[in-house]
C-alpha cells in the first residue's frame, strides 16, 4: 500500500531524514517510533505532502506521489490526524467530523451557494453515511450536537479519528494518537484502532511514543533515531535489537 524509498529531509544545516525507505502491507498497522527530535512527525509530513524531500520516492498503491499536493494525496485515499489537536473548535462534532468527507463531494460552488438540488442531496447523503459509518462506530452519538470546546481531551482526539474516517481512507496515519491520554483513554483508542482495521481492512501507520500500544497492536515496527532507520521488524524483532536499546536507554544498559 505505501512504499517509502531513501527519503532525505533537510531544514538548513539540520539533517531531519537520511535515507528512509520501509514498506506498510495493506491491512496492517506499522508503527513509526523513536526518541524525541528522531524524525517521527517529519517522516509522516513528508509522506502526507506537507513536506517535499530532497530525494527519494513515496509510493502509494504502485503510484509515485512524491511531487503531489496534500489535497490529491488525500483523494487518492490517504487521510492524518495531527499531533496537536486540529478541529474547529466553534463547531460540533458531526460538523467537525463532516468536513473529513470534502474530498468526496462533486457538487460545485455555484450548487454550495445555492444550497440547492444536487449539493443539498450530497450533504443530506454524507450526513446519512456519516451518522451510521462513523459516528455509531466510534460512540459519539450522544454528543454529536456537542460543540469541541465542551468535550474532554480524549474524546476530541476520537472526533479527530472520525474526521479522518469521514475520507474512507486506504491508508489513515496517525501522529501520536494517545499522547497526552490516561490509561483508560488509550485503552479506548487502541481498540477504535484495531477496530478500524478490522472493520474497513485499513491500512494504518501510526507515530506514537506509548511502547506499550505499539507492542500490543503493531505487526511492524520502524525505528528512526537522529534521522537515520535503525532498525525495522516485528515487534519481537525491535525490542531486542540492541540499536534501539542504545537508543532509548543508552549503551551502558
Amino acid at each position: 500500500m505505501l512504499s517509502v524509498r531513501d527519503l532525505h529531509l533537510s531544514f538548513g544545516g539540520i539533517k531531519a531524514l537520511q535515507g528512509v525507505g520501509f514498506d506498510a502491507v495493506p491491512g496492517e498497522i506499522t508503527a513509526i517510533i523513536g526518541p524525541n527530535g528522531a524524525g517521527k512527525t517529519s517522516l509522516f509530513n513528508a509522506i502526507s505532502g506537507f513536506y517535499r524531500p530532497e530525494r527519494g520516492k513515496v509510493m502509494f498503491d504502485g503510484q509515485e506521489i512524491t511531487g503531489l499536493r496534500p489535497d490529491k494525496r488525500a483523494a487518492l485515499g490517504m487521510a492524518r490526524t495531527f499531533q496537536n489537536i486540529a478541529l474547529f473548535r466553534g463547531m460540533s462534532v458531526l460538523d467537525n467530523i463532516k468536513l473529513g468527507a470534502h474530498t468526496r463531494l462533486n457538487a460545485g460552488v455555484f450548487d454550495a451557494l445555492r444550497y440547492f438540488g444536487r449539493a443539498q442531496a450530497e450533504e443530506l447523503a454524507l450526513r446519512a453515511d456519516i451518522e451510521n459509518r462513523v459516528i455509531e462506530f466510534l460512540e459519539l452519538d450522544l454528543i454529536r450536537k456537542a460543540p469541541i470546546t465542551a468535550l474532554p481531551y480524549g474524546l476530541q482526539k476520537r472526533v479527530e479519528l472520525g474526521r479522518a474516517l469521514a475520507m474512507r481512507p486506504r491508508l489513515l496515519m496517525l501522529d501520536e494518537p494517545v499522547a497526552g491520554m490516561n490509561r483508560e483513554e488509550t485503552e479506548d483508542m487502541a481498540r477504535f484502532i484495531l477496530d478500524v482495521q478490522e472493520e474497513f481492512g485499513t491500512t494504518i501507520l501510526l507515530v506514537e511514543h506509548d511502547m506499550h500500544l505499539v507492542m500490543d497492536i503493531c505487526t511492524k515496527v520502524v525505528v528512526l533515531n537522529f534521522g537515520q532507520q535503525i532498525a525495522s521488524g516485528t515487534p519481537d524483532e525491535v525490542r531486542r535489537d540492541r540499536g534501539v536499546i542504545e537508543a532509548y536507554l543508552g549503551a551502558a544498559a
